[in-house]
């Protein structure tokens, strides 16, 4: 008797939007300088225009308009706070506290990046510089290694020629 069987119904899978492509993409190879700063900035940019309309909706009355609110962002994530504009209402301090953060972690991971960059290279070197040592030491392994063959072969000759006489 031969069942049939059904084909299983297959679930479509849900697609990713670029910003899940790209950050998985990102995930799975080691980033290079240029793919952590790009994510950095993007990740820096988002959080300023985000922070400055935040800061626009909730301490409307320290911050005119969004360009103000915006202007303020950018000196917090820079770090530079100039102190022009604070928030005066204390959701307002929760909003600089948060991009106070992302601008000294901004800062941490661009240090990592160059570190782990510097490492990374310095690594490969020695890598190559070892491999080489390896070349040059099989290579003198090999001489001397002909060389007793030589001399084992000339030895096995005069016990030959001893041997006949």
């Amino acid at each position: 008797m031969h069942r049939h069987r059904t084909p299983a119904t297959l679930v479509p899978m849900p697609q990713i939007n670029p910003i899940e492509r790209r950050m998985t993409k990102f995930m799975r190879k080691p980033p290079s300088v240029r793919a952590a700063a790009g994510v950095i900035v993007t990740a820096t940019t988002l959080v300023v225009i985000g922070a400055g309309i935040l800061i626009r909706v909730l301490d409307s009355h320290e911050y005119s308009n969004i360009w103000v609110g915006m202007w303020w962002a950018l000196q917090t994530v820079t770090t530079v706070g100039y102190g022009d504009v604070t928030p005066r209402q204390p959701i307002g301090r929760v909003v600089g506290a948060f991009v106070m953060l992302e601008g000294i972690a901004f800062l941490a991971i661009i240090t990592a990046v160059i570190t782990s960059t510097f490492v990374a290279r310095a690594e490969q070197e020695r890598s190559l510089a070892e491999e080489a040592d390896e070349g040059v030491q099989r290579a003198r392994l090999e001489a001397r290694l002909d060389e007793l063959d030589g001399r084992f072969d000339t030895l096995e000759g005069m016990i030959r020629d001893l041997g006949r006489s």
